[in-house]
């Protein structure tokens, strides 16, 4: 019922679509690292919300932890926030990829530009967390000018990073966010 709900929202209240090579499969991935851009804006993370919830799986994201005080923790652990301190040198990578190791079924979505303003190449948290994982990225575009969310099939990352950053920031080359002027679009 719910995701019917999700799926009425976001599809006949908002006029977004989702399209994929392979939707189902990607759902039945029980453990991925998700990424999805351009994040230019605070309504992504409701968009995000929608779309996951019209697919019908769970994903946590990280947040600063500063942003987890009553009454607004409650809603953040409700729909999946993981507090970090974003402060110290903490190796968040290890922390992260040890969490899908003790867990049958995790995913965690992040916005790789690390930012809501505009950036020339992704920061490679990511990127590490899934090699350490040893789990595939699966890439989600915020398409606003098409009002649009297309997911890539499961990307493994391989032992050659430039190769695969060119593959996955061309995936998101030219997407327009919400705030247009913040979009990623890859350095020449």
């Amino acid at each position: 019922m719910k995701r019917a709900i999700y799926k009425f929202i976001l599809r006949h209240l908002l006029g977004w679509s989702i399209e994929g090579d392979d939707l189902l499969s990607i759902i039945s991935i029980k453990k991925s690292v998700i990424i999805s851009a351009p994040h230019t804006h605070w309504l992504d993370f409701y968009l995000g919300i929608l779309i996951r919830g019209a697919l019908g799986f769970k994903s946590n994201y990280l947040a600063k932890k500063e942003l987890f005080v009553f009454p607004f923790n409650i809603f953040l652990k409700w729909t999946g926030g993981i507090p970090v301190n974003r402060s110290s040198n903490n190796d968040l990578v290890k922390q992260i990829a040890e969490i899908f190791k003790k867990k049958k079924e995790f995913r965690i979505s992040l916005a790789p530009e690390g930012t809501r303003k505009r950036v020339e190449k992704f920061k490679s948290g990511f990127y590490y967390i899934a090699k350490e994982a040893e789990v595939p990225v699966i890439m989600f575009t915020m398409d606003y000018s098409n009002k649009k969310t297309l997911i890539s099939k499961p990307f493994y990352p391989t032992d050659n990073k430039k190769s695969d950053f060119e593959y996955i920031e061309s995936y998101f080359d030219g997407v327009l966010g919400k705030v247009a002027e913040y979009s990623f679009f890859k350095k020449n």
